[in-house]
């Protein structure tokens, strides 16, 4: 493959200005994560320590093996819910290496709100199991919560993608023969108490470790019975009477242990077969990306210059160079896996969308894994476009993204606006992996357009009753539609919502993408089939 010749000039006031901006961004994401991560009331670490529990991620770290990375999903899920009372969604999921084998990690944060589950943890832990089930890998959980958070029941536990698909996942797990384990390092309680019942194994810490589906105080109350939390649900009693619980253990660092060696019995998959070679660090530094983003969302970059900080040699295969060249396609290869590539350069036209279809076509053919890199306002629009067909080949290419069996992983690099979020495999659209810059924005449409559309409406239905409006009328419609867009489009909010699964400082993606198609590559690929393509 011919390297990317690159045309950027990283002494430009422009590019370092980019630079500038788009650190600034980068070290905000980072500090954002570390408080999600690490801040805590001292009363909460304080009452984890008095009771010989560790906090969630140093439970992780002894699970891990040394020196693996961990790639982290939603890492500021719910950062802009719950009055920002409940970082990370109190739950920790991620991928990692256990024992030489690529497991997904579910672990509560027993020093959030005592690990309980409200509705995006909920939300953040379907999705962490769906990840396992598209990719065959076995699942370890760590257990440490309170159950249910009770005053928001109704938003997490009846409806289809609820607490009750959590279990139902599960159980797709084990009828597909993908492993689970899990750790009671605290309390499992009412619907969690099937979190270790519905794993293939479980481990239980004398003492802090319980499982049942009700506490004694709830017992009591419904029954009359008194009980102590061992008897009723502790480690001697599962593990000598009831069953439900395999290996007691007398401490966390004893019980983890014992989950690596359940592990390390796993048989390894047999990974999907597609072509490889041996890895090689772009030609391009990675820390460019920074200048290469514009600090405008309305201002267009060429994506070559990004894929040149991305793939291997920064080397690149360019499929129909000249033509439909809004959307770049080719192929290259990402730590040593081959991969399909679609970028945008722009609007999505006719022959951009035809383009992409049979690019799809062409990577589900080879068996050739496909990356999304978006920046798109979506299809064109007007009529000269709707008589050539745009809806038709727009059709088209969803069509193909549909019906893909490749894996699929897509990062909103910028812009991701309308029908075109669509078209390049959206969240609706199955990624195996969709990650987020910090400076992109995701949204029906942009924010002034929004504001502009629903002013316009507002002036001519008051005009039909003889009304005219003042600017400051049309501001007062004006201005909260905008604010609120802003808003809900940033990749704060989207990452708040689990719209994706993780947001990325740029420098970081490489590795993220090269750990999610090894993880990808766990499941076999299937033949390609599509529905009916409108011609």
């Amino acid at each position: 493959m011919k390297r990317i010749e690159s045309k950027l000039n990283t002494a430009s006031a422009e590019f370092l200005a980019n630079a500038a901006h788009n650190r600034r961004l980068a070290e905000e994401f980072r500090e954002r994560q570390r408080k999600a991560r690490d801040d805590r009331p001292q009363r909460d670490i304080d009452r984890l320590r008095s009771q010989k529990k560790l906090l969630v991620r140093e439970r992780i770290a002894l699970l891990l093996d040394p020196g693996t990375p961990f790639l982290e999903f939603s890492s500021l899920a719910a950062n802009d819910a719950y009055d920002g009372e409940v970082p990370g969604a109190a739950c920790v999921t991620g991928i990692g290496i256990v024992s030489g084998r690529e497991c997904v990690i579910n672990a509560g944060d027993a020093s959030v709100k005592g690990g309980a589950w409200y509705p995006l943890t909920v939300k953040k832990t379907v999705r962490a199991l769906d990840i396992a089930i598209e990719n065959r890998l076995p699942v370890v959980h760590l257990c440490d919560s309170a159950g249910g958070f009770l005053p928001l029941q109704a938003d997490l536990f009846a409806d289809k993608y609820m607490a009750g698909r959590i279990f139902r996942n599960q159980c797709i797990l084990s009828k597909m023969g993908v492993q689970q384990v899990s750790v009671v390092l605290g309390h499992c309680t009412a619907g969690g108490a099937y979190v270790p019942g519905l794993s293939d194994y479980n481990v239980i810490v004398r003492g802090t470790g319980a499982i049942f589906l009700a506490g004694p105080p709830l017992v009591k109350a419904a029954t009359g019975e008194e009980n102590t939390v061992d008897e009723l649900g502790g480690c001697d009693m599962h593990t000598t009477t009831s069953g439900t619980a395999d290996y007691p253990a007398s401490s966390e660092e004893e019980a983890i242990a014992i989950a690596r060696d359940i592990v390390a019995q796993f048989k390894r998959p047999k990974k999907t077969h597609t072509e490889w070679q041996t890895p090689e660090d772009p030609y391009y530094d990675s820390s460019d990306l920074y200048g290469i983003l514009p600090r405008d969302i309305k201002q267009q970059f060429d994506m070559k210059e990004v894929i040149a900080r991305l793939v291997d040699g920064s080397r690149f295969h360019e499929y129909q160079p000249a033509y439909g060249t809004t959307l770049i396609c080719g192929y290259a290869h990402i730590w040593g896996y081959k991969i399909g590539i679609l970028g945008n350069n722009g609007v999505l036209f006719n022959d951009s969308s035809l383009k992409g279809a049979h690019f799809i076509e062409l990577c589900n053919q080879n068996r050739t894994p496909i990356l999304f890199l978006q920046n798109i306002t979506g299809f064109m629009v007007g009529r000269e476009y709707e008589r050539r067909g745009i809806t038709k080949d727009g059709a088209k290419m969803i069509m193909a993204v549909s019906c893909s069996e490749v894996p699929k992983f897509t990062v909103m690099c910028h812009g991701s606006f309308g029908a075109g979020n669509y078209g390049m495999s959206g969240r609706a659209f199955d990624s195996r992996m969709l990650f987020s810059w910090p400076q992109s924005q995701t949204s029906v449409m942009g924010a002034e357009q929004a504001a502009n559309v629903l002013a316009d409406v507002k002036i001519r239905q008051l005009a039909k009753s003889g009304r005219t409006l003042s600017q400051a009328d049309i501001d007062a419609i004006r201005d909260p539609v905008l604010g609120e867009f802003k808003r809900k489009q940033s990749a704060y909010y989207t990452t708040s919502e689990i719209w994706d699964d993780g947001m990325l400082d740029p420098v970081d993606t490489r590795n993220a993408l090269g750990m999610s198609i090894s993880a990808a590559l766990n499941t076999p690929i299937g033949d390609p089939r599509y529905g009916v393509f409108r011609l």
